[in-house]
C-alpha cells in the first residue's frame, strides 16, 4: 500500500480561494509524490484548532499519515486584544497567560485526538512574516508557537517550522496577505515532502523541517 497523506486544519493547507488559476498546497504536494502515493484534504479555510476532531472523525480510505497545520485562526481572534490598555504590565502578562493556557488546553485535546487514530503525524507553527503583522504581532504569535512546539516535543511529533518556509513577502497571497500565495504553497509542499522522506515516524522523536 502506498502512502496516504492527510492534510488537516485550516487555509494554510486550504488555499485554493486565494491563488485562483494557480495549483494549491494540495496539488503542489501531489505533483511531488511518486506513484502509489496520494493526498486528501480535509482541511477548512477558517477552522480553529478545536474544530480539527471534528474533521478527522471519518477519514478517507487508507489514510497513512496525517499532517496539521491549525493555531493560525486562534490567534487571529484574539488579535484585537493588542489594543487594550491596561493599567500595568502584569494586567497584560495576566491576560495573555491565560489566552496562551486556553490554547494549550485546545491543542493538547486535539492532538491527541489525532494521535489516536494512530497515524504517522506531523504539525506545522504558524508562520509570522506576514507583510501585515508588525513586532507586537510577531511577539504574540510566539504564544501560540511555544504551545505548538512543546506540545508535539512531549510528544515526540516531527514540526515543519513555517516560520523558516515562507520568509519572503511573496509567499502570502495578494488576495489576502495572511494566506499562502502560490509561491508559499509551493515552499511549504516541498517541505511537507522532505519531512515525509526523511522522517523516522518509529522512532517517536521531534525533529524541526524547513
Amino acid at each position: 500500500m502506498g502512502t496516504h497523506v492527510i492534510l488537516a486544519g485550516d487555509s494554510i493547507f486550504d488555499n485554493a480561494t486565494y491563488v485562483p488559476g494557480e495549483p494549491c498546497v494540495t496539488d503542489q504536494l501531489r505533483a511531488l509524490f511518486g506513484e502509489g502515493s496520494s493526498v486528501s484534504m480535509i482541511a477548512v479555510d477558517g477552522d480553529y484548532v478545536g474544530d480539527v476532531w471534528r474533521q478527522v472523525r471519518s477519514l478517507p480510505e487508507g489514510a497513512t499519515h496525517i499532517l496539521v497545520s491549525a493555531g493560525g485562526n486562534d490567534a487571529l481572534r484574539h488579535a484585537h486584544k493588542l489594543g487594550n490598555d491596561y493599567l500595568t504590565s502584569e494586567d497584560l502578562f495576566k491576560e495573555w497567560a491565560d489566552i496562551q493556557a486556553e490554547f494549550r488546553r485546545e491543542y493538547q485535546q486535539m492532538l491527541e485526538a489525532v494521535l489516536a487514530l494512530q497515524l504517522h503525524t506531523a504539525i506545522c507553527t504558524i508562520y509570522d512574516a506576514v507583510p501585515v503583522v508588525g513586532a507586537v504581532e510577531v511577539t504574540a504569535l510566539s504564544l501560540f508557537n511555544d504551545v505548538i512546539t512543546t506540545e508535539a516535543i512531549v510528544r515526540g511529533v516531527p514540526i515543519v517550522d513555517l516560520r523558516r518556509v515562507c520568509v519572503d513577502p511573496e509567499d502570502y497571497s495578494p488576495i489576502s496577505p495572511i494566506e499562502p500565495s502560490c509561491q508559499g504553497g509551493e515552499k511549504i509542499a516541498a517541505a511537507l515532502n522532505r519531512m515525509l522522506e526523511q522522517h523516522n515516524f518509529s522512532a517517536r522523536r521531534t525533529v524541526i523541517y524547513t
